[in-house]
């Protein structure tokens, strides 16, 4: 019996093996579909890989970091990857050495300087084409900062960090010189007198000086708009590719000669080219009005031992006030690579211009919300009753005129252009006539225009 009981499960075992193997071996079975599904599901839910070259850098790194680890846990289908790749000019730099090939970043950021030169690579791919496939409302965008990154009237890029220029200025300086301290100058005469009764004397050194701006072309640009003036011809380059520079007229020289007057009467201190150094000149009470970026209000608040008091910039007493040009840079999407990788670039982009996006961006950074709705979420608003000095860089920017001068001049050549203006400052502190400096300043953007021109067939 014991025998027969062994012979029987002997048999039973070799059945079930057999049956095993046989379902092994076929490609068709239960459980080869099985692991075809599994398979199929694995490859449908893998991530879109965004790569993002940005240029911030510091705290402004880790709030975009932070932005974007919140993105990617919102979705299951797009992962961005930010890549840090040092200023604007070296981003830009490395952009160049791989556009349209498989290296190029999916979107990278660039300084609104770079506009003429990304839209004249042809290397990248205008976000137009998704705002109309998803017939997306830009109206929802601030138009005084999405005008700028607008040629021909199509959107080329995205804006993101945006900033304009403001005037700072000490109350606690003003108040003792018995000026107003709620409001600063606004004209070019109100600026040099109150310059005059905020310049102090200390054993025949200054020890305190009226007024500084950086030797930075952008505050340039910013002061020659104000009054509705080009930088260069053909409505600024938006009505033709520019040929030559407009800067060295009478609206430049307005600007030239505030600064070489001030300077020659003693109240005007030459900082040099550092942002570092004229806030630090500021907190330290040696200057006691000075330009400075929308951008780094929140920042001299937070280090000044003194009420600080923003404003908006001068412009020339018989001079139409039209407002700022944006700063900053915005986001550029790569040509030449697959569809869908752009669509998924675009997700992140809509995605950073939502109210509560932007209202993080603002609050933490300084710059400005590119969509005007985040000013009423409740963080920005009580972050305005801590800093009302933020409410007003906003207001000027919302009381900008739109127009080819404030929507800012399109040149490919226009961060050596910028170095052509810093030199004919600083010539200005040599003794050099303002009207001879600007129109050497003119003269060497005039050269780079023209040999621009001509390697893009103009």
């Amino acid at each position: 019996m014991k025998n027969k009981g062994f012979i029987l499960l002997s048999a039973l075992f070799l059945l079930l093996l057999a049956a095993c193997s046989s379902s092994n071996t076929g490609t068709s079975g239960t459980e080869a579909e099985a692991e075809g599904t599994e398979k199929e599901a694995a490859e449908t839910t893998e991530k879109q890989e965004v790569v993002f070259w940005h240029a911030m850098s510091g705290d402004l790194e880790t709030v975009l970091k932070d932005i974007v680890a919140d993105f990617n846990e919102s979705q299951e289908d797009i992962e961005v990857t930010p890549v840090f790749q040092g200023t604007y000019e070296e981003a830009l730099t490395k952009f160049n050495t791989v556009a349209g090939t498989e290296d190029a970043p999916t979107i990278m950021q660039t300084f609104e300087v770079g506009t003429k030169y990304m839209v004249d690579s042809g290397h990248v791919q205008p976000v137009q084409k998704f705002i109309d496939e998803d017939n997306y409302d830009t109206s929802q965008w601030e138009k005084n900062i999405s005008n700028y990154y607008t040629v021909d009237g199509e959107q080329y890029s995205m804006p993101f960090n945006s900033s304009t220029p403001v005037l700072i200025y000490n109350k606690d300086a003003f108040k003792e010189a018995g000026l107003d301290v709620d409001q600063g100058p606004m004209t070019y005469s109100e600026l040099m007198d109150a310059a005059k009764k905020l310049t102090k004397q200390d054993g025949g050194e200054t020890s305190q000086y009226g007024f500084s701006i950086l030797n930075y072309g952008w505050f340039f640009e910013e002061l020659l708009a104000a009054q509705g003036g080009h930088y260069v011809d053909n409505e600024n380059g938006r009505n033709g590719n520019a040929t030559k520079a407009t800067f060295n007229d009478e609206l430049g020289l307005n600007v030239f000669s505030l600064i070489s007057d001030m300077y020659n009467d003693g109240t005007f201190y030459n900082v040099g080219q550092n942002w570092d150094d004229i806030r630090a000149a500021f907190q330290s009470k040696k200057v006691a009005m000075y330009l400075d970026s929308s951008a780094g209000v929140k920042t001299v608040v937070d280090n000044a031992d003194f009420e600080v008091g923003v404003s908006y910039l001068p412009i020339p007493d018989d001079a139409d006030r039209q407002g700022v040009i944006i700063g900053g840079a915005s986001v550029w999407m790569s040509s030449g690579i697959e569809e869908a990788k752009q669509k998924a670039a675009w997700e992140f982009m809509k995605y950073l211009t939502t109210p509560e996006v932007q209202g993080e961006w603002h609050v933490k950074t300084g710059y400005f919300a590119i969509n005007p709705a985040a000013y009423e979420q409740d963080i920005v608003k009580e972050e305005w009753e801590k800093y009302p000095q933020l409410k007003v860089t906003v207001d000027q920017l919302r009381d900008t005129k739109p127009s080819t001068a404030t929507q800012g001049a399109l040149i490919s050549v226009f961060p050596e252009s910028r170095q052509k203006v810093v030199t004919a400052m600083e010539n200005l502190y040599q003794g050099m006539d303002p009207q001879e400096a600007l129109d050497q300043a003119a003269e060497e953007t005039n050269r780079a225009l023209e040999v621009a021109n001509k390697k893009q067939g103009n």
